[in-house]
């Protein structure tokens, strides 16, 4: 991946590339800013680029189904070089608790098992970590940091069935061919599991394919795994093992405030002990508005269209509403209709400003449990996870 990506942004090839250390730039790139169009992702906001994090705006998610030039990348650290893979030469192992340990090539995969092909949501739970105050570490997501794919392989629970799950089996554990960022081959940059009963659920995916093609080697080809609701690390990249165990997983990223909550309120800026923590399941309820883009410009009592997409976790979305008015008001958008669960849902509404001046565009949107997206950042954690506020756009009436 990493020969083929620099190849491309320098215009040339790179002969001797296998002997380019891991996480060093060739000289030409590392003296010029790093841009998403180097990595085929042209449009998207660079928010970090070691390891590659990037994030898509808001009106670049227009679309019902999202391309794979316009997913977010999120990554914890520097990719396998995946250049010239073919199906028979990549693998994963399933074992542990399990009755037969099982390593199947992606060619095993399409020939043992159904394929399946299902649109479903992928969400970083850090997505809206900017807006919290005191601000926490970490990228600094917006609204970007989701999408919503068809994805196309085969179900983790047949794979898992077909290794036979033990009555001990308590929760996975996923291993992918990433490199740590020291460059220390004993580490892992990431290594998360989910309970074995989110893990049989028919939805989750072990995949090769996003919208009918190769997926883009920065999302994960040739094979990872699509656990959607939950947090996108546990989606691991680059599959190559996942491992039945009899307790909770305490890989990397699984252990004290990674991608963990504070069990009770608390204070803005306190400390949260380990203890007090709990792992992150299903994201909350949230949505996003995809056109206009904010800060343009309609004729005053012309009838214009918004519209966005609304997701919740497990869950599925009840209603959107949008005000114009600063939430004084609300009015219900109309939704479209489900592709199939987990997938985002798409809505519309239409407006009238009645003055030149200025406006916003408020959505909300509510789940099938009736909870809704609050004003402002809810539950402030030390991490900045699960922020689920209202999204917003400036509207100009002239």
């Amino acid at each position: 991946m990493r020969s083929a990506s620099f190849a491309a942004a320098l215009g040339a090839p790179i002969p001797f590339s296998r002997f380019l250390p891991e996480g060093l730039l060739p000289v030409a790139l590392a003296q010029s800013p790093f841009s998403a169009a180097d990595v085929g992702k042209d449009g998207l906001t660079v928010l970090g680029d070691r390891p590659i994090n990037l994030e898509t705006p808001p009106h670049l998610l227009d679309d019902e189904i999202t391309p794979a030039i316009r997913l977010f990348v999120r990554n914890n650290g520097l990719p396998p070089d995946v250049e010239g893979v073919e199906d028979d030469g990549w693998t994963v192992t399933i074992d542990g608790e399990v009755d037969e340990p099982l390593r199947l090539s992606i060619a095993d995969l399409k020939s043992q098992f159904e394929t399946v092909t299902l649109q479903l949501q992928l969400e970083c739970a850090g997505n809206g970590r900017k807006f919290f105050s005191p601000g926490a570490s970490g990228n600094q997501w917006t609204f970007g940091a989701v999408g919503c794919p068809e994805w196309t392989g085969v179900r983790l629970r047949d794979a898992l069935n077909a290794a036979g799950v033990k009555d001990s089996a308590v929760y996975t554990a996923h291993i992918g061919a990433d490199a740590h960022l020291s460059g220390d081959p004993d580490k892992r940059p990431l290594s998360r599991g989910v309970p074995v009963d989110k893990a049989m659920d028919p939805h989750n995916l072990i995949a090769w394919a996003m919208n009918g093609e190769d997926m883009p080697v920065l999302n994960g080809h040739p094979l990872r795994l699509v656990v959607p609701g939950w947090p996108g690390s546990c989606s691991q990249k680059w599959l190559t093992q996942i491992t039945l165990r009899d307790r909770v997983h305490d890989g990397a990223k699984m252990m004290g405030d990674a991608y963990r909550m504070p069990k009770r309120p608390v204070t803005p800026g306190a400390a949260v002990a380990d203890e007090d923590m709990a792992i992150i399941k299903s994201l909350p309820v949230k949505s996003l508005i995809t056109f206009p883009q904010t800060g343009a410009r309609i004729a005053v009592d012309d009838q214009a269209e918004i519209r966005g997409h609304a997701w919740a976790g497990d869950l599925d979305v009840e209603a959107v509403d949008i005000s114009t008015d600063f939430g004084a008001t609300w009015t219900a958008a109309t939704l479209g209709s489900l592709a199939n669960p987990y997938a985002w849902r798409r809505w519309r509404a239409e407006i009238a400003l009645p003055e030149p001046g200025y406006y916003e565009v408020w959505a909300r949107a509510r789940d099938t449990e009736g909870r809704m997206q609050p004003p402002l950042p809810p539950g402030w954690n030390p991490k900045g996870y699960l922020n689920n506020m209202q999204h917003r756009i400036a509207l100009f009436a002239v």
